[in-house]
């Protein structure tokens, strides 16, 4: 039987999250006679709209982290996490029952520290679709987490620090990588899972356009470092409009 804690960042998330905690909450009922315990945390990060109340009303527990940055209100979740299994999964992201039946078989092997899913966008621009493709086939081949959904142990995330506090963006890169470090003399590997695709909204690419998105991309291909350091040159991801 596991112990799980399933944290969920949301910044101005009030128009998707009470969707997206019904559909959490039913894939983790179907699956109920395989975990001893649940609890599901709403990071409220600082938002403006009604985001923690539809949290309260969706059953989660709801934390404040008053810094505007993803991987800070993924690690104020996990502060209060009791579960021995943690799983970020965004506000806008559906997670099918058969995803969460496929991370609990690779679970229960004790043969894994982590792991994540491949990521199916919800509709979308032509580019949108052909850009999330193709992540998940950079995913896929490198072993690494989207931030859409990454499953870890506890014990590993708390001993590697949890996500890097000075990268607003592809943090889950960087803590695949540190979880992976982790794993390595302890035998235990990262799962990459295929069978049941995450489903995410292509808000973020729609609202950015095609101009928008390759401008960030260029920055960060030349840039690399000073443009994940800088939430000013991330409006893709810290737009308070959702």
């Amino acid at each position: 039987m596991i112990r799980l804690s399933v944290i969920v960042p949301a910044f101005n998330e009030a128009r998707f999250l009470g969707r997206t905690l019904a559909q959490l909450q039913a894939a983790l009922a179907s699956q109920a006679d395989r975990l001893t315990d649940v609890e599901l945390i709403v990071c409220d990060n600082n938002s403006t709209d009604q985001t923690a109340e539809v949290a309260r009303q969706g059953g989660a527990t709801v934390v404040f982290e008053p810094h505007n940055q993803i991987g800070r209100a993924r690690n104020r979740g996990a502060q209060d996490a009791t579960g021995d299994w943690l799983l970020f999964v965004d506000a806008d992201t559906h997670v099918p029952a058969e995803t969460f039946g496929d991370m609990l078989d690779h679970i229960e092997t004790d043969r894994y520290v982590a792991g994540g899913c491949a990521v199916r966008l919800d509709g979308g621009l032509w580019y949108g679709r052909l850009i999330g493709w193709l992540a998940v086939q950079l995913f896929r081949w490198m072993k690494m987490a989207g931030g859409s959904f990454v499953f870890c142990r506890a014990d590993a995330f708390r001993a590697i620090g949890g996500f890097d506090l000075e990268i607003y963006a592809g943090e889950e890169v960087f803590l695949s990588r540190a979880l992976k470090r982790w794993g390595r003399p302890r035998g235990l590997r990262f799962a990459f899972l295929t069978r049941h695709a995450v489903v995410t909204s292509a808000r973020k690419l729609d609202r950015a356009g095609i101009a928008g998105f390759l401008r960030i991309l260029l920055r960060a291909i030349f840039r690399p470092y000073s443009t994940i350091r800088s939430r000013e040159h991330l409006g893709f991801f810290y737009d308070p409009k959702r």
